[in-house]
């Protein structure tokens, strides 16, 4: 068993590290709207990965496998959800620029602070959070394929799961909590109005990009 637990963290440290929806996500709750929320919406993706892990426990995810339909309809709504995550972002940076523009001082002259960004509640960025990685099916793929091969011949599979499952979410949190941390020690400079543009249209171009990408497979 201990084998097979180190190899499965090994693994699933590198799925974690890889850029994706949840790392854009929570770096731009942390951007806008700090530390607190974007620690909430990372929770909020390691609770995500427990509802794939019962999922996959109890064999949904074989299903969504199986049934070409079903895996699709989810593909959809994730690809919608994170269009839709990215054109947010994208219209921050455009009002940032819109407020900017009326100056005539420079781009990070007072006038980009008449637009700042709403802070998210604590709730909300945990919901978005959950969302980002339950609308996945990618995720429940990778545990259908994944999981089995480190749970040992005879374990009970739930437990196991559930296991394997809470060091994948441990080493999300840790990952994306030093993401949280390293903005919010770089705050200053990334809270500049031209620098928050920017990382807005990168944020919000990346989410639109995945969507993007999500449904045209779909479609394919």
């Amino acid at each position: 068993m201990l084998t097979s637990l180190i190899g499965f963290t090994v693994v699933a440290a590198l799925l974690t590290i890889s850029p994706g929806p949840d790392f854009a996500v929570v770096l731009r709750t942390a951007l806008g709207s700090g530390r607190r929320a974007a620690l909430c919406s990372a929770l909020g993706i390691a609770a995500g990965c427990f509802v794939w892990g019962l999922a996959g426990a109890v064999g949904l995810t074989a299903m969504l496998a199986a049934s070409r339909a079903a895996y699709d309809a989810l593909r959809v709504a994730g690809a919608v959800y994170l269009v839709w995550l990215g054109a947010q972002a994208l219209l921050s940076a455009r009002r940032r620029r819109r407020a900017g523009a009326g100056e005539t001082g420079a781009a990070d002259g007072p006038a980009d602070d008449a637009a700042p960004a709403v802070p998210t509640s604590p709730w909300r960025a945990f919901r978005t959070g959950l969302l980002t990685n339950v609308l996945n099916p990618k995720v429940g793929v990778v545990y259908l394929s994944l999981l089995p091969q480190f749970i040992p011949h005879g374990a009970p599979v739930v437990g196991t799961t559930l296991l394997l499952v809470g060091v994948h979410a441990a080493l999300g949190l840790l990952w994306l909590g030093g993401v949280t941390l390293a903005v919010h020690r770089a705050r200053a400079v990334l809270q500049r109005p031209r620098v928050r543009r920017r990382l807005d249209q990168a944020t919000g171009g990346v989410l639109v990009a995945l969507g993007a990408a999500v449904g045209f497979e779909v479609a394919r």
